[in-house]
């Protein structure tokens, strides 16, 4: 998992790209999202670390008060990870928020741009730019992001800390 990390995204860009033209997805939001959908190894590491300092205790608990694994696993466990799967959910979109390399190579119609790509293509280098304008719609970009952060803070914070359990 270690080594999947290091591994620079650049590297299956090319493999990533054949696979997704031969499926005729090249075009659309799919190439953009079904990558991260299923996990990456620093949001599973992430995910391995927070479950680790969960007491083997509640587990064994509710073994003797009768619950069943999956019982376990929805009842105790996964309350307990959601400041960790708040916070995955929180760094996958600022990641994909920022994305540049993605948008540009999948999608082809200027109307499908990401906000990243649009505010970079606003800019003309054969031309005056309007830098005012680029800045506000960089501000404006940056909306949804500050408004995310605001409001799951708490969620962001408790899940980086890796604690599972309160008090």
């Amino acid at each position: 998992m270690i080594c999947t990390m290091m591994l620079p995204s650049q590297i299956i860009l090319v493999p990533q790209y054949i696979i997704y033209n031969k499926l005729g997805l090249v075009g659309t939001y799919l190439p953009l999202i079904l990558p991260h959908f299923f996990g990456q190894a620093f949001f599973i590491y992430q995910m391995m670390q927070f479950g680790s300092g969960i007491p083997k205790d509640l587990d064994e608990a509710a073994i003797i008060d009768g619950c069943s694994k999956y019982s376990i696993f929805t009842r105790i466990f996964l309350p307990l990870l959601k400041p960790s799967i708040v916070t995955t959910v929180i760094i996958q979109f600022y990641w994909k928020w920022d994305d540049f390399m993605s948008p540009m190579i999948y999608l082809s119609k200027p109307r499908m741009y990401t906000a990243s790509v649009a505010i970079k293509n606003f800019a003309d280098s054969t031309s005056t730019t309007d830098y005012g304008a680029m800045f506000a719609m960089s501000t404006l970009s940056l909306i949804p992001v500050f408004l995310i952060f605001l409001f799951f803070n708490r969620y962001l914070v408790e899940g980086i800390s890796g604690s599972g359990i309160k008090g």
